[in-house]
């Protein structure tokens, strides 16, 4: 069920991607190892035992991203269809609808998109990276703006399988999402027309390379949307948390708003702009059927929501554009 023949073969005839195609099968292999990941095996058997549903209609530019058929589900084969994909438990972005089978996920990410979509570029017949992008909610909404070729990246086998579970039903030959991170990507790429990176940035142990990753994998005059978590404050202030951020272990560099835009200029990237900053709520991260470990409700403190658990600014959050010169 799991074929990426289709995405090496056509990169294979693609003069920027050639190179990437020769290393694909490896990675993709080690990506999803069984001998590293051993829940894999398990995962493998719910993605083989998801029923044979012929959609009638996909819908990528909904808030539900998803596919209903004619006639709808009975009740049998909808119990069967639910209780497979709880099986791929934790679902973290969203939310889906398959047949009337609401995967109501962690994170409400169709906000997030609403929020950004209107300060990006027509996708319309381009080629698209998502970096991060978990079982891929924002590259199907990437699809149903127009864009031609959609990769999504991220390293986590449990949201790859997910994504697969979701192309069987909603079968777009332009969406793809591989088992890497960043660093697995040849170096100075240059084939992408858009880049996202949403939700990674303060991940990373070195910001400022991220963000040259990121610019190196842009076309001239293509462009870059950025989303991370970011503090109030002038030029030069960064969060840096000495111990966990939100109950996160792995939170490296919170910059205001003012330090990130000089990053991406300090990087010779053009024309960066901040185009939203919003604080997350627990109404846009939460815990629910499909998520049923510790959210966002969780990480804040009990007595004031506008401290984490431990003691830093609660989550706020900004989206960003830049663009690589033409």
């Amino acid at each position: 069920m799991i074929d990426y023949q289709p995405l090496i073969q056509r990169w294979q005839e693609d003069d920027e991607l050639r190179g990437w195609a020769e290393l694909l099968p490896g990675q993709i292999a080690a990506g999803l190892s069984p001998q590293r990941y051993g829940d894999l095996p398990r995962w493998l058997r719910a993605l083989e035992a998801l029923p044979e549903i012929a959609p009638s209609r996909c819908h990528l530019d909904r808030s539900r991203v998803g596919a209903d058929c004619d006639p709808p589900l009975d009740t049998t084969l909808s119990a069967a269809l639910r209780d497979t994909l709880q099986q791929l438990h934790p679902w973290r972005k969203g939310p889906f609808e398959l047949f009337g089978v609401h995967i109501d996920t962690e994170w409400r990410s169709d906000w997030k998109w609403e929020r950004l979509r209107a300060h990006i570029d027509d996708l319309d017949g381009r080629r698209v990276l998502d970096v991060g992008c978990g079982s891929g909610y924002h590259c199907w909404r990437m699809a149903g703006a127009g864009a031609a070729e959609v990769i999504g990246i991220d390293p986590t086998p449990l949201f790859v399988l997910q994504y697969w579970a979701l192309r069987k039903y909603l079968r777009q030959p332009q969406v793809w999402v591989l088992p890497l991170g960043i660093q697995h990507l040849p170096a100075g790429l240059a084939a992408f027309d858009t880049v996202f990176s949403m939700g990674v940035l303060y991940h990373r142990r070195s910001p400022l390379d991220h963000l040259q990753e990121l610019k190196d994998c842009l076309r001239p005059g293509g462009q870059l949307v950025l989303e991370t978590l970011v503090i109030e404050g002038g030029p030069g202030a960064s969060l840096v948390p000495e111990g966990r951020y939100a109950r996160m272990g792995n939170v490296w560099f919170l910059p205001s708003c003012d330090t990130l835009l000089g990053w991406l200029r300090k990087l010779g990237l053009v024309d960066a702009t901040l185009v939203d900053v919003s604080v997350t709520s627990t109404a846009e991260q939460r815990s629910t059927e499909w998520m049923r470990f510790h959210s966002l409700a969780n990480f804040l403190d009990p007595d004031d929501s506008s401290r984490t658990i431990e003691g830093h600014p609660a989550p706020r959050r900004a989206v960003v554009t830049a663009r690589v010169a033409g």
